[in-house]
């Protein structure tokens, strides 16, 4: 008798042939509440999950005793209790590596999109109201020659990096865990404190994963330490953010502007403070999401189930 498996968003046809072939699948594109129910039954007798963003903590696991391995179609696992898997000796995976350059290039372009207001220009024109006129009040700020400080330099901020030292000749600061040579050596990099690239950058990308450490590790504190000038990108965690700091930060101009693909809750409340600030630019948290990257992603998180329950060691393997 097959192993079961549970896919539980949307992958492309090809992720659910792969997985047919080894595995008895049931397939929910959306977990919607009418669906959800059946969901909770079939989970009774799974073997694997393939997913993302569902918590998967003690509660949810006592409803899957048969349950061997759990596969993030994710580079952040903040979803799941790892912890708790551990105890239950079931698998846990992710699919790093693939979504880099996708990633970066999205939070690159939120950073030129905030600093030349791309977003607020294309609605001042796309509503009527250019005159032809290119007055003070429309302008931007540079992003050449500028001084870039990326807390957290993993493979992401490492992209990042390569994108702004190579492409627009800037100056990176950076704060993390441990040193990172190859940015250093290839992108002049500087290793610093946290307090001292906070005062130091012109452009502040957080790219951290979300822990009990990085818990709204930038608030008031942090946003006072930065330059008046500066703008502040978030392309980690919302709650790597204290948000009320961040919005009376914007509001009282301590910063110039902020660029943010993630929020403390999400989907974002329509009466967040922040639609209202014309400084800042908002996206539906899709650093990775291109049409290529989210199948190689689907394929990857596949292949990591697959070889999890076939007895092998999974490539990508958190716990």
């Amino acid at each position: 008798m097959k192993p079961k498996v549970i896919v539980y968003r949307k992958v492309p046809e090809q992720v659910i042939n792969f997985l047919n072939e080894k595995f008895e699948v049931s397939y929910y594109k959306n977990l919607d509440t009418e669906k959800y129910s059946d969901f909770l039954q079939e989970l009774h007798t799974a073997h694997g999950l393939l997913g993302s963003s569902l918590k998967i903590d003690k509660d949810f696991l006592e409803q899957a005793p048969n349950l061997k391995i759990v596969s993030n179609i994710s580079v952040g696992y903040d979803n799941l209790d790892l912890a708790e898997l551990k105890k239950r000796e079931i698998l846990a995976t992710n699919t790093p590596g693939v979504l880099v350059d996708s990633t970066a290039d999205t939070i690159f372009g939120l950073l030129l999109a905030t600093a030349r207001r791309m977003p607020e220009l294309d609605y001042f024109v796309k509503s009527g109201k250019w005159d032809g006129r290119k007055d003070e009040d429309l302008f931007g700020v540079d992003v050449h020659h500028k001084v870039l400080g990326i807390i957290g330099m993993g493979s992401i901020g490492n992209a990042i990096a390569k994108r702004a030292h190579l492409g627009f000749d800037m100056s990176i600061l950076y704060h993390n865990r441990s040193r990172n040579e190859q940015a250093e050596n290839e992108y002049h990099a500087q290793y610093c404190n946290l307090d001292e690239l906070l005062s130091k950058s012109d452009f502040i990308c957080l790219m951290t994963p979300h822990t009990p450490e990085t818990d709204k590790m930038i608030g008031e504190r942090e946003f006072d330490l930065m330059k008046e000038s500066a703008i502040f990108i978030n392309g980690s965690r919302g709650k790597n953010v204290d948000e009320e700091a961040l919005i009376k930060a914007l509001q009282n101009q301590l910063i110039l502007g902020a660029g943010l693909d993630v929020y403390e809750t999400e989907p974002i409340s329509k009466d967040n403070p922040l639609l209202d600030l014309k400084n800042v630019v908002t996206l539906p948290h899709i650093g990775s999401a291109t049409t290529e990257t989210r199948e190689k992603m689907a394929i990857l998180a596949a292949e990591n189930l697959a070889k999890g329950l076939e007895g092998e060691t999974p490539p990508n393997l958190i716990i």
